[in-house]
């Protein structure tokens, strides 16, 4: 037989006060001046009488790093009772949270952490993974599956790379009413611009909300998808609270109706499996100080010409903005240092019956995340960014070989998104077979 499933989750307020300055934006002046919606962490805990199964831990915030990722999952776990390892951090990427939860994320990036935000949004975290371990009981699963165009699309043209699809975990209690979502859906939270100085979750936040007027206020936790080249930027009419609220309604009643159709089986009622390991991947070679600058120096007069000719927020000059401050940040690397050695990538599955999470710290491009769900053994994989760490772009060989922001600022060369790829893949086929995957592996 297998093993009921068990759940207990907790939504909680996690945003500061005013006064701190805000991230996400190289082109952002000013600090947080207030509050339009408010931030979130969404804790999720699936396990069962026998196992302590996964947190996930889902923030409304630009990123978590390691520091940040352990200082949560320390504090989660000793709250409910279970190994930190079994608990997962994720962001959700909204660049209308503050800077100072992770301070600089990028060695050509300013920031600073702030202990006193840290510690506050931690405490309130703790509060709620409290709360978890009275609040475990039976659920009911079921998966669901749906693609919307609505909300997102690939970043530089619009018939380019993009993956459409979302992912649902839908539980409910045994006497059928909704306890929790788990969806997911890769794409910038970028409809607000540097211009905004509210902190607000951007379109996931909206999506959350309207999800509890939609399907009955079940805790909604959101995850990140493979978003390195995905943003609103060809589908948004505009860079406002109005159309933070259309985007998200946009994925809030696709998300509706694909629960309402009640097409596939139940999932599996347990155990929730999970894989922890590390990839050792190693940092690129930065061109010397002279090259950079003459990079960006060319990266701004091209900006500036697009400006010129097509005004603000067209999206040939965002593409042009973004390629200038690309080209910015790797001149600051250059001059200042870099990464050397290796980075240490943690990749982690989880799994429920036919169901799996493929979950890495980077912002991995679309094609990349595609061609890992493709290559999967699972009847369906999601591949989720921006959790237990951050180390930022991984484009693929197109973006490298086009020469766009992501090129520029991402700290691995073009043949660490194979190497990951190749990775997931093997920890995957791994997982489903019930074989141990080593902790640590070398790259190919």
């Amino acid at each position: 037989m297998t093993a009921a499933l068990l759940l207990a989750a907790q939504d909680v307020r996690i945003t500061p006060g005013p006064g701190h300055p805000l991230g996400g934006y190289l082109a952002r002046h000013g600090v947080a001046t207030g509050t339009h919606d408010d931030l979130e962490a969404s804790l999720i805990w699936l396990s069962t009488e026998d196992d302590p199964g996964v947190v996930w831990v889902a923030l409304d915030a630009l990123a978590v790093d390691a520091g940040l990722t352990r200082t949560l999952a320390d504090a989660v776990a000793a709250a409910v009772g279970i190994d930190p390892d079994r608990v997962l951090v994720c962001a959700s990427h909204t660049h209308s949270g503050p800077e100072g939860w992770t301070g600089q994320l990028h060695p050509g990036l300013p920031g600073r952490r702030d202990a006193g935000l840290v510690g506050g949004m931690a405490e309130k975290v703790t509060g709620a993974a409290l709360r978890l371990r009275a609040g475990r009981g039976r659920v009911r699963a079921r998966w669901h599956a749906g693609s919307t165009e609505a909300v997102g699309g690939n970043r530089y043209r619009p018939d380019g790379p993009h993956d459409t699809s979302f992912g649902v975990l839908e539980l409910r209690r045994d006497d059928g009413t909704p306890a929790a979502l788990l969806f997911d859906y890769a794409s910038h939270p970028t409809v607000l611009g540097p211009d905004n100085l509210a902190w607000s979750a951007d379109w996931p936040g909206a999506t959350r909300r309207e999800l509890a007027t939609l399907v009955g206020q079940p805790v909604a936790a959101f995850l990140q998808g493979a978003a390195g080249d995905a943003s609103s930027r060809f589908v948004r009419r505009g860079r406002d609270h109005a159309e933070v609220r259309t985007l998200g309604g946009h994925l809030a009643t696709s998300i509706a109706r694909t629960l309402a159709t009640v097409s596939s089986p139940p999932a599996t009622a347990g155990p929730v499996r999970l894989t922890r390991s590390t990839l050792h991947l190693p940092y690129r070679e930065i061109p010397s100080l002279e090259d950079s600058l003459q990079l960006r120096q060319t990266a701004e007069a091209e900006w500036q010409r697009e400006l010129a000719h097509h005004g603000e927020d067209h999206p040939a000059v965002r593409i042009a903005q973004t390629r200038y401050e690309g080209c910015a940040m790797l001149a600051t690397m250059a001059a200042t240092g870099r990464p050397t050695g290796c980075a240490d990538v943690p990749v982690s599955v989880v799994s429920l019956g036919e169901i799996a999470w493929l979950h890495t710290p980077f912002e991995l491009f679309a094609s990349l995340g595609l061609r890992i769900r493709q290559g999967s053994p699972f009847r369906h994989t999601r591949v989720i960014g921006y959790t237990d760490g951050y180390l930022g772009y991984l484009p693929d060989a197109a973006g490298h070989r086009d020469g766009i922001y992501e090129s520029y600022v991402t700290l691995f060369g073009p043949e660490a998104a194979d190497e990951l790829v190749e990775h997931c893949l093997k920890v995957l086929r791994a997982h489903q077979g019930g074989l141990r995957t080593p902790r640590c592996a070398e790259p190919a």
